[in-house]
């Protein structure tokens, strides 16, 4: 290629980037008013931009009693395999209670529980006994409810499609979930839905909760309760329902769910998919109940009661007088799954974006006298060639600013440090290539010769060093948090570009003076 094509190529693609990075300099709204602005720019963090600080706190008791009521079940259908009747169990006050109507089945009780070592197991009475978990059971308990917490939260706040990047959701102490925002002012409602969904078989319906229970005298019939549809605005009950206690399918083999919107009913509503297996229930569910309603619950709300026309397997979908965005955050929530456990906010602050400023204006300022000492120092030492890693000094930040925005990156003030890192390393790179240079032309070679071995010499050391320090920040990238990734981001496209500055630029610098010019002596 010949050089006035690499030098066009080279100034077309730091154009580009410098008119992603002047968007850097604008508000959103001018933006996207003026038409030769980017549409995106450089993100800032928390730290610098202010956003929602959360401290939440996990109700763990509730994983607790989901323990000892999955082992009541478990312990139920071993006493019906075995062909045990009459033997009371509930679980009262984190214990579980076992009570045999008989000597000879709390016999048989004590016996089947013999291999049980996830339980303590008191008897304080000849036919009773009282489980209560263990210390080991209770600590495996908390912490795989405190992990799928954090899992569920992470996939909410990171969602693909309307994910807020760079915030940070980490565990914090032993029973604590700390929750960072960027560019948020109010608690998002993705937050604190606990996002569990239940699909079952209405029985009955009344506009009121009474006028249902009136059609039953002696009572509901077992296994059924109420629930109720609301008008989410004004809470108002729009209908009662008799349903099965326990649903016919839940949420949890959901594979996806979308956004959608239909047009004949001017509504929105979220489709979703289930897996294989899910698919095969609820086709069977719905083909076996057709022109049935089906009523739709989430957290123990009946949000519509659709009835099924035909089998329905793989797809479905849930109408419910949403918003667009109550549609969206349902359909995150079904997305990243139901939390384990209720969630209650402890902590919650908003915080401003002053200290940012404060510390863009101290970092700018840093920078810029830094900028200015290194340019003085470079001219004064190494002259022309000085001003050539001036220009690509320059350059190098202008890159870093146009990637940062292609990419989404997040600067935030441990970024800034990582930027000020490269521009030192950039620096380097360059002292490293003239110092070679130098020795060339002190070895008797011509400027064009000591130029093409300075560089070729020093090619390897600075690539050397980058990729070792690339290596690093991929790591931190892949293993840090918040400020710690914008950090990793911010050192990776500052060493891409500082290399690309030193090798490429001031290469072709080269090339266009001396170029092929003979010159007596180079200005070095």
């Amino acid at each position: 290629m010949s050089l006035r094509l690499r030098l066009g190529a080279v100034v077309a693609l730091v154009l580009l980037l410098g008119w992603q990075a002047v968007g850097g300099f604008f508000e959103p709204d001018q933006r996207e008013a003026a038409w030769w602005l980017p549409d995106d720019a450089v993100r800032l963090g928390l730290d610098l931009r202010g956003g929602i600080h959360m401290v939440l706190s996990p109700d763990l008791e509730v994983a607790l009693d989901r323990e000892l009521n999955s082992l009541k079940d478990g312990f139920e259908q071993t006493l019906t395999d075995e062909s045990v009747t009459g033997v009371k169990l509930f679980v009262s006050d984190r214990e579980f209670h076992i009570q045999p109507s008989a000597p000879a089945d709390a016999a048989k009780v004590e016996e089947l529980l013999a291999d049980w070592n996830v339980v303590d197991i008191a008897r304080p009475d000849a036919i009773e006994f009282v489980l209560t978990l263990t210390t080991e059971t209770t600590e495996r308990v908390r912490n795989e409810a405190m992990g799928q917490a954090l899992e569920v939260l992470r996939r909410r706040i990171d969602d693909p499609q309307t994910g807020i990047p760079e915030s940070v959701i980490t565990k914090q102490g032993k029973e604590r979930i700390l929750i960072q925002i960027p560019g948020m002012d109010r608690v998002p409602d993705i937050l604190g839905t606990t996002g569990f969904l239940e699909f079952k078989i209405v029985q009955d319906v009344a506009p009121t909760e009474d006028l249902l229970r009136a059609k039953y005298e002696s009572g509901l019939p077992d296994g059924m309760i109420i629930g109720f549809e609301r008008d989410r605005e004004s809470d108002r009950i729009l209908n009662a329902y008799l349903i099965p206690a326990n649903a016919d399918i839940t949420g949890e083999r959901l594979t996806d769910a979308r956004v959608g919107f239909d047009n004949r009913r001017n509504e929105w509503l979220v489709t979703f998919t289930w897996d294989a297996e899910g698919g095969r229930v609820f086709g069977e569910l719905t083909e076996a109940n057709l022109q049935k309603p089906l009523a739709i619950i989430l957290d123990g709300s009946v949000f519509s009661a659709p009835t099924i026309q035909s089998r329905i397997s793989r797809n479905g979908q849930i109408t419910g007088r949403f918003t667009s965005q109550e549609a969206t955050d349902l359909a995150i929530i079904l997305r990243a799954g139901a939390l384990p456990i209720p969630l209650r906010i402890e902590e919650e602050r908003t915080i401003g974006p002053a200290l940012g400023a404060d510390s863009i204006q101290r970092g700018l300022r840093a920078s810029f006298a830094g900028l200015l000492m290194i340019v003085v120092f470079m001219l004064g030492y190494y002259r022309l060639s000085g001003g050539y890693a001036s220009i690509a000094l320059f350059v190098n930040l202008v890159m870093i600013g146009g990637l940062m925005s292609i990419f989404q990156g997040t600067l935030t003030v441990p970024g800034i440090a990582g930027l000020v890192l490269t521009v030192g390393m950039a620096v380097d790179a360059n002292v490293i290539i003239f110092e070679r240079i130098r020795e060339e032309v002190k070895a008797g070679r011509t400027p064009r010769a000591a130029i093409a071995a300075g560089f070729q010499k020093a090619r390897w050391t600075i690539l050397d060093a980058n990729i070792t320090t690339l290596g690093t920040a991929i790591i931190l990238y892949s293993y840090g948090t918040g400020p710690i990734k914008g950090f990793a981001v911010t050192l990776s496209v500052g060493i891409l570009t500082s290399v690309f500055a030193a090798l490429v630029l001031t290469r072709l610098l080269y090339e266009v003076h001396p170029g092929q010019k003979s010159v007596s002596e180079l200005s070095i």
